[in-house]
């Protein structure tokens, strides 16, 4: 993978790291045209506190391995909502609950949501 790489390329890729890790419902939401923050958001879920510190973990090895950091981290002491932020693409991962209490994919409804099936097993595409 390139350092240089696209952000919505990004946004897939790390779709895809999730997904080969059993994350459960992932979602790609353009939100360019709503925020000066980032272009993509990357949405996902874990089945528990332990599962989501594995998601993050792997996102930061995979894409680290490629020379690709995240500018900033939150959440991983708590592990309900780990944040990695890789600049042009902000990665969300939660417990069931706390995601459905935040509901990013409402609080930015106006965002596009990019349709990333063709790049996730059947199991865990929507």
């Amino acid at each position: 993978m390139d350092k240089n790489i696209d952000s919505k390329t990004l946004a897939i890729e790390i779709a895809k790291i999730l997904d080969k890790k059993k994350a459960q419902d992932v979602r790609v939401l353009k939100v360019d045209s709503l925020t000066v923050l980032t272009d993509y958001f990357v949405i996902a879920s874990g089945t528990s506190t332990t599962q989501v510190g594995s998601l993050a973990d792997e996102v930061e090895y995979e894409l680290s391995q490629s020379g690709i950091e995240p500018h900033t981290t939150e959440g991983f002491d708590s592990k309900n909502w780990v944040l990695l932020d890789y600049s042009s693409v902000i990665v969300h991962i939660f417990v069931p609950n706390t995601r459905t209490y935040y509901d990013l994919e409402h609080l930015w409804a106006d965002g596009e949501p990019i349709d990333i099936s063709e790049y996730l097993t059947p199991d865990n595409s929507l």
